[in-house]
């Protein structure tokens, strides 16, 4: 029954537009603060952290703490499935924010 909840939380994270935006953005350009991807997005941090733990808890992210700032890249390794969904991500022709760096460069 584990695999099927693990599957099925997979799954319903990529269900939502903003979040898949996430990844594909997280996946282009590496490591990134939250308060980078709060201006890239133009979104509050509130509903930022929620896409993001959803994306985490389903094994897409993994997080890193560095000084005051929480760092999220794409988790590695990834399984077969989450690697795939990421291959096709990539191939989506989404309109993405210009990233807008706020954070310092954090050794991770």
């Amino acid at each position: 029954m584990e695999a099927m909840e693990d599957f099925l939380k997979s799954v319903g994270a990529l269900y939502d537009e903003t979040r898949v935006e996430l990844l594909k953005f997280i996946d282009m350009h590496g490591p990134l603060c939250v308060c980078d991807l709060e201006a890239s997005f133009g979104m509050i941090q509130s509903r930022l952290s929620r896409h993001l733990k959803i994306l985490k808890d389903a094994g897409f992210l993994s997080s890193k703490r560095c000084g005051r700032w929480v760092y999220y890249s794409i988790r590695s390794p990834l399984d077969r499935f989450r690697r795939e969904v990421l291959e096709e991500i990539r191939t989506l022709p989404l309109e993405l924010p210009e990233l807008k760096k706020l954070s310092k460069e954090c050794e991770l």
